[in-house]
Formats: structure tokens, sequence, C-alpha cells
């Protein structure tokens, strides 16, 4: 009796550990995902790499990194070979807010020794292609096609942004509040908690602009507006022909871009670093600061410099923080050392009042050849370029107007709308006339006209609100967009002409870039991308088309729109990755089919669909 119990004992525990391990297995299995259903990306450097591995038929473990791997290269000619997967794997769900080159995971994998006082961790690091996730970004659960312009400046459906503790945190200051399934904006912020509209009436009125509008006849049109919280000052200034570039980091306000590109405001991820701003000279008339809560006065005033540099002749700076009105014995001392450092930089004080004080830099050189002597911060050397900013780092120097700004006392530009078409006067930097403006602001007007009527009847006034142009060169496909509910981001290549001054000086706004990288921004924040020979140029590069292709759906919005504009044998090769992206084609034209189209240029528009995984589709139930 004694011996069949052992047994039976025995045969209980042997059943339970072999119950448990199966458990074990079936977790795995569920953690890890299937074969059929796509396979979970859970680390940079996990076996999902990068393509050209298993899913492009390579050898998952050769060297992914050699400057041989054929597998980055675009292989337009390999035809159905078998090279192209039937799918993409889904990354899980802990990665739908995942932004490649500002990914604090990335950061702590790759070990790399960040001065965190400079807020280096906050700056750009990109994983290396051995290391690049592989899989399409999901949606949050129950994720719904975003809420329409304008209307989506004052609301937004919780699911699509979960995150509510800035909601709590900042309670007191009107940012936002939730309110059932969305969240609402009722445009508050640290140091207007009554409303952006009236904070913004009150600096034009100190400024005696007429009738409280910033935009000053037309005089004040770009707006960088640093430390933007959710951007609701940005928000409301588009009603007054202003348009602003809202930055702030991803820190631990770390949703603050989200919520602001979800609203339809413009908006870009990053800091003020160790790295220039990637914004030419001259590019903004004011600059905005509301209890953005940075140290101006750190590394001999490095930060405010690099304000100076973006400033133009006779732009201003709007500081609303405790040190430009509190009495206690640090504000005071903060107040009296910026004080001191901006009149070195011949900024005046335009206007204080309340807790706001507004600094004007000077029209021309004439302050900074006065100063004696050895003053600080120095002129910048001759051969210092202020227009480039891609990876080159600040310097603490003050960066002189050309001599035509310095002749003409200020940037020369017409009041808009109307610089948005006159040839501006950085044009000559370029080599390019009068004639060449109007033509290539011609050449885009009809090219807009085709798409839209190609886009037909899938599109309605309010279907797009955040655009992109991948590649800007002038500026002229988004001035062909003026009449249209939009608004434009402008990326200009790191390594052609600098072509995005031209940008700032039509009004518009954009930013540098380099496409073999991932761009700086959340998940589904774009309603339409234009890729004009932007997959042709990356290949001359030798990065991955199917990279970019991946990068491209990261950034789109579900039901939105990418226009490419190449090569036919580029069109092919995008018409081969519709259906393991999730996209349809909507319309196609060349010049066989549309006389105006120039040379041999091919337009293909596809949408991407709304796909979501199974427990977003749970959720959505």
């Amino acid at each position: 009796m004694m011996r069949g119990r052992s047994d039976g004992a025995q045969k209980k525990r042997l059943l339970t550990s072999v119950g448990v391990v199966a458990v074990f297995l079936v977790f795995l299995y569920v953690y890890f995902g299937s074969k059929s259903g796509g396979e979970s990306a859970l680390e940079y450097g996990s076996r999902l790499r990068k393509l050209g591995s298993s899913y492009l038929g390579g050898d998952e473990d050769g060297d992914l990194g050699s400057k041989d791997d054929t597998s980055s290269k675009f292989s337009l000619d390999d035809g159905e070979d078998g090279l192209i997967p039937k799918s993409f794997p889904v990354c899980d769900d802990r990665h739908s807010e995942l932004i490649p080159c500002l990914d604090r995971h990335l950061i702590y994998q790759m070990r790399l020794k960040l001065d965190l006082s400079l807020m280096e961790h906050y700056e750009r690091h990109c994983p290396l292609p051995e290391r690049r996730y592989n899989c399409l970004i999901p949606p949050p659960p129950g994720y719904k096609v975003p809420i329409k312009w304008p209307k989506s400046r004052d609301e937004v459906w919780k699911a699509n942004i979960p995150h509510t503790h800035l909601a709590h945190e900042k309670s007191d200051q009107n940012w936002m509040v939730v309110k059932g399934d969305k969240i609402s904006f009722p445009g508050g912020g640290t140091h207007f908690h009554y409303g952006a509209d009236k904070y913004i009436a009150s600096i034009a009125n100190m400024l005696n602009f007429s009738n409280n509008n910033l935009n000053n006849e037309g005089r004040l049109r770009t707006v960088f507006d640093v430390g933007c919280g959710v951007a609701s000052f940005g928000g409301y200034l588009l009603s007054s022909d202003i348009i602003a570039m809202s930055l702030a980091p991803n820190d631990v306000h770390q949703n603050q871009i989200q919520f602001a590109l979800e609203r339809g405001i413009p908006a870009y991820l990053g800091v003020l670093g160790t790295k220039r701003l990637p914004y030419p000279s001259r590019s903004f008339e004011f600059a905005h600061c509301s209890r953005c809560r940075i140290d101006w006065l750190q590394r001999d005033g490095i930060l405010l410099l690099e304000l100076d540099r973006v400033l133009r002749p006779g732009g201003y700076f709007a500081y609303s923080s405790p040190e430009a009105y509190a009495q206690d014995e640090e504000d005071l001392r903060i107040w009296r050392e910026m004080s001191a450092l901006v009149e070195r930089m011949c900024w005046k004080i335009a206007a204080k009042r309340n807790q706001t004080v507004v600094w004007v830099k000077p029209l021309t050189n004439d302050c900074y050849m006065e100063r004696a002597p050895g003053t600080q911060p120095p002129l910048c050397p001759s051969d210092n370029d202020p227009d480039a900013v891609w990876g080159v780092n600040m310097e603490a120097c003050i960066s002189r107007y050309s001599d035509h700004d310095h002749n003409n006392q200020g940037s020369g530009l017409a009041p808009w709308p109307a610089r948005l078409t006159a040839p501006p006067p950085r044009l000559a930097d370029f080599g390019y006339s009068s004639d060449m403006w109007e033509k290539d602001l011609q050449l885009w007007r009809r090219r807009v006209e085709n798409y839209w009527n190609l886009l037909g009847s899938k599109i309605s006034s309010d279907t797009i609100r955040n655009v992109m142009d991948m590649k800007a060169n002038l500026g002229s496909f988004a001035a062909a967009l003026k009449d249209k509910n939009v608004w434009v981001m402008n990326v200009v290549a790191e390594d052609g002409p600098n072509t995005l001054k031209l940008v700032y000086d039509r009004g518009l706004i954009g930013t540098t870039h380099n496409w073999c990288e991932a761009f700086s921004t959340y998940p589904r924040t774009y309603d339409l991308l234009h890729a004009w020979s932007v997959l042709s140029d990356i290949e001359k590069k030798g990065c991955s088309g199917e990279d970019l292709l991946i990068e491209i759906d990261r950034i789109l919005r579900p039901t939105g729109f990418v226009i490419f504009r190449d090569k036919q044998p580029i069109i092919d090769f995008v018409k081969k990755y519709l259906g393991p992206l999730h996209w349809e084609a909507v319309a196609t034209s060349d010049s066989t089919t549309n006389q105006d189209e120039e040379g041999d240029d091919v337009v293909l528009i596809v949408q991407k669909k709304l796909w979501l995984t199974s427990e977003s589709f749970r959720d959505t139930e």
C-alpha cells in the first residue's frame, strides 16, 4: 500500500511537471508568435534584424553589416524570383510607438556613454543596419481613424494615444482633459492657463502690433516653439496665418509631440542638446519658450546662441518663466546673468509685462562690430557655415548676418502670403533666376492638380491634414497646396543643395534629413507622403529600399496615402511590396496617359489599409 501511494505521488509529480513545461512552452509560443501569425521583434539585434534575412532569401547567419550584402540593394531586375516576402512580420504591441532613432532601449542595449546633463540621450542615435527592426508597427488596441481637422485641434481619440499621465500631471495648467473615449485640449499651458489665444494676443499687444494680431500684417510668419508641450501655442497661431515648428524631446512627457501631430498641429521631435537644430540660419521671425525648463546659461550660453542662429534679423524671443518676474534670490540671479548675456549678444528688451519678457535681435551687424575686444560670446569664425546642421555640433559663438541682410537691415522678405511665391533674396545663393523660380512653381501646381485628380473620390476637403514632402527642393509642392487645409513638413536632404533656407524664406517649415535613417516622429503621424525620386536617391547611396518602405509605413496613418513619383523600375519595385505592406494601389499616371507629365516619371498613388492585430481587434470589438 505504501509503495502504491509512493508510485501514485511520483506519477502525479510527473504529470504536474509535464503540465508546467507544457504551459511554459505555450507561453513561449504565444509570446514570440507563430510563423503563421508573424513573429515579434523583441529587441534590436534579434533574429528579425532587417530585410535581407530569411524573409528575402538571404543567409540568416551571414554578416548583415557587410558592405557586400546585396540584400540591401533594390534588386530591381530580380522579377518574380521569390525574394519578395508574402507578408512582413508584425512587431509586438510594445513597439506600437517605436521611434527607431530616439529609442531608449537601443541606447541601453548599445551601452552608449552619453552625457545626460547635456541631453545627449534625447538626441538621435540610430540603430546599425543589423540592429534594425524589420517588422510593421501595429496600431494600439482600439485604434480609430483620427478625428478630422479643425475639430482635431481640440480633441483626439484616447485609444490612439492611450497616455493620460499628462492630463493628471498638468491638471492645474489646462493642457489636456480626459473625457470618456476622447482627450480634449482646452488650449492651456504652463504660463497661459486661461488659453493660448489670450496669451498670444497679449504678446502682440506688448509689441504694439495692430489688432493684437501677432502676424504683424504678414511680417511675422514662422515661429519656433521650444519645449512646446502639446503644442497648443502653435495650434492657436494657425488662425493668424502663422505657422510654428513646435519642438519637444521624447522625455518624461514623452507623448507631447505625438499629441500635437494627432491634433493636426505641425511638430517635430528634437532637443537643444549638443547638435545644431536641423534648421538653417535665419529661419524664424519669432521664438518662444514658456517655462520650457532649459538652462539657457549653461556652457557659455550655447543654447541661447543656437536660438540666435535660427532667428532672423529683428527676430523676437518671448520668454515666459519665473526668471522673468520672480523675486526670490535664485531667480533674480538667473535673470541678472541672462540679461547680461543677451545684452552682450546685442539683444534688446522689446517689451516686458507680468510673466513675460520679449527680446529682439539687431537688424544689422553694427552692434557686433562695436563690442569691446574680447567680449564674450565671440563672433563665429568666417569659415563657420551657419546653415550646416546635420550632425554638426553647436558652438558658443554669434552667427553674423550676410552682407545682403546687413546692407538691407533685415532679410528683405515680402509679407505673407506674398512671400510664398515671391523669389527670396537667398535664391541667388543657388544661382537660380526668378524665371526658374516661377517655372518650378507652375510645374508643381500642375503636378498637384494632377495628384488631386488621381485621388478623386478617395479624398474630401478634410481627408488630409498632415503632409510630408520627402524631397522638398524649393518647396513648390507645399506652395501649390496653399488653398488646401493642410500643412507640410518639407524635408531636404542633408547632402544636397541646402534649399531648406528657401523653404523657410517663403514662409513654410521643414527639416533636414537622411532617408537612409528613420525620421524623428512617432508612428502614424502623417496623412500623405510625397516621395519624388526619394527611392532613386537612396539607391545611389546603397541604402535599403525595403527599409525605407517600412519606414514610410511606420510614419503613415492608417488610410493615409503615399504619392510615389519616380522612374518605372522604381515604381515596379514598390508594386512588389504592396501586399506585404497592406497597401493598395489607388492610381497610376505617366506621360502616355497624362500629357502634363514631364519626362519619364511615373506616378503611383497608394493607400495604407487599416489593419489590426488580434489584440487590437479584440479591444475594438
